[in-house]
């Protein structure tokens, strides 16, 4: 059993429990927003109040993010993930026993707090504790996390929106708590984070915990001392820096990583995605499927997509490394926005009704059918890029004296526009219509022209050699060819040196007698 909770794709696996919060969240309101139920419950509500409720999770989600900074340092990775599952139960009853708006933006708010945490910490834990060579595959699964927690809470609507009372959202609300008791019951029978030990001066915990993710137990494993050697290196130069604040974060040489971390975190909420998830019944009315069953059926394929498509970035990111993803997936969802934009603009109308304005095509199949499937390539796109590589980038690109402060940071970037764009998009589909998927668009083309000239690639590395890669000055686009890993060579010198004196001395051999 001991063995079981030290396998290293148990430990990543679990913590996305933290994930799944956050997907619980998002399609939690997805589902429910196109209903007459919810819809009659809540008092009819405008598209600026609709905003205000989406947007109370990721305004939670901000001040979450950054809270966990100093949590995570203070109390531990493992402690602050525990921390977030018990406040969002807490949230999540108080959402599922709602009695009106105002309670309802209380528990989401309180949720958003929760997921903020998690978001933050979880992939800082997981690339602690996961080796360089599928650190990519481990952090990845908290994306997949996140996607299938939407896909099981959106069926969950999807299957409660045909209940015509307020069962048919306190239930999802409310079995949104299963994740979190689970997570906060199990996170406690794992261990703390080897390099959190370490730089708490706990070095013998830590050492025997990277033994026995590494190596079964065995301290002696040459790819054990090599590696704890080098954590041991990188805490000692760490005492030879600055003191550890916020401020450092703001200056060099610190300041470049965050601010590629910070903009890397915002730029994957201006891709849309996010937008597309709390609102494809929205997205699909303007495509012209107006019945409500129907849209929440064409709704579920996507969710579904995302699901799968995010499988594939999970097996090799850390072969394909992540620049090649980022650009491509970012080229990609421009050009399917650009086709969704210009569709809807072509063969698109506006429909007033009383004082709410839609745009949507109508009396146009093929139009309709090919904007559904370019909102679809467009979710691909993301589940296979953006995704898991915008968390798991952000999560390794720091020393460990400021790693968890400035993943805070980042991470706090991306709810600050979660928040802007679950606000903003609602009035923004109603006054300028198609118009906003070319904005996205727009944005999709300037991230990848960002991501080619200040990013370079990070596959293959040790977490202590992202000091060496970012003070170096390569071009982050000739990154990709790199030399050797020094954990690598450091490795086989220790074996080299344990064969050698294994092997017998001259003049030990047998003794004959004459």
């Amino acid at each position: 059993m001991t063995k079981f909770f030290n396998n290293v794709y148990v430990l990543g696996a679990f913590a996305t429990l933290g994930g799944m919060l956050f997907g619980f969240d998002i399609s939690s309101m997805s589902g429910a927003v196109g209903t007459e139920t919810y819809r009659a419950y809540f008092g009819y509500p405008s598209s600026s109040l609709q905003g205000g409720i989406v947007a109370a999770m990721p305004a939670g989600s901000f001040a979450g993010a950054l809270l966990a900074g100093k949590l995570g340092d203070v109390i531990s990775r493992k402690r602050t993930i525990q921390l977030a599952s018990a406040i969002w139960v807490v949230g999540s009853i108080l959402q599922c026993a709602t009695n009106g708006v105002p309670m309802l933006i209380a528990g989401r708010i309180i949720n958003g707090v929760a997921v903020g945490l998690a978001s933050m910490i979880v992939p800082v834990y997981q690339g602690e504790i996961a080796p360089k060579e599928i650190r990519g595959r481990i952090v990845s699964l908290q994306q997949w996390a996140i996607t299938i927690g939407i896909m099981i809470q959106y069926f969950i609507q999807y299957g409660c929106s045909f209940i015509h009372s307020t069962a048919s959202f306190r239930i999802p609300w409310g079995v949104q708590m299963v994740p979190g008791l689970l997570l906060l019951v199990g996170i406690s029978f794992f261990p703390y984070s080897p390099r959190w030990l370490a730089d708490k001066g706990r070095m013998e915990e830590a050492l025997q915990v990277l033994a026995d993710l590494r190596a079964d137990g065995d301290i002696n494993d040459p790819a054990v001392q090599a590696e704890f050697k080098e954590i041991e290196d990188a805490i000692a130069f760490d005492k030879t820096q600055a003191a550890r604040s916020y401020g450092e974060l703001f200056r060099k040489p610190a300041a470049r990583r965050v601010f590629l971390g910070c903009t890397l975190q915002s730029w994957s909420q201006l891709t849309g995605m996010n937008v597309a998830m709390y609102y494809i019944v929205y997205i699909f009315q303007g495509a012209g499927i107006t019945d409500q069953n129907a849209n929440l059926r064409a709704s579920s394929i996507q969710y579904v997509l995302n699901v799968l498509f995010t499988i594939p970035a999970i097996l090799y990111m850390d072969r394909w490394g992540r620049r090649p993803l980022l650009l491509i997936g970012s080229s990609l969802m421009a050009l399917w926005l650009f086709l969704i934009g210009g569709l809807m603009g072509a063969y698109g109308s506006a429909d007033k009704s009383g004082t709410t304005t839609t745009w949507s095509i109508k009396n146009n199949d093929v139009a309709s059918y090919a904007t559904i499937v370019c909102s679809y390539l467009f979710v691909c796109s993301f589940a296979i890029s953006w995704g898991p590589c915008s968390w798991t980038y952000a999560s390794e690109i720091y020393p460990l004296r400021i790693r968890a402060k400035a993943v805070s940071l980042s991470t706090a970037s991306n709810w600050a526009f979660n928040f802007a764009l679950a606000y903003a998009v609602p009035p923004l589909l109603e006054h300028i219509q198609y118009r906003t998927y070319f904005i996205f668009a727009a944005f999709c083309v300037a991230m990848t022209i960002h991501i080619f000239f200040m990013f370079p690639e990070t596959k293959g590395r040790t977490l202590e050699e992202m000091d060496e890669l970012f003070n170096s000055d390569i071009p982050p686009w000739k990154t990709r060819s790199q030399p050797a890993s020094h954990l690598d060579q450091d490795i086989e010198a220790r074996k080299h040196k344990i064969e050698q004196s294994e092997k017998p001395t001259s003049g030990s051999g047998d003794k004959h007698e004459i």
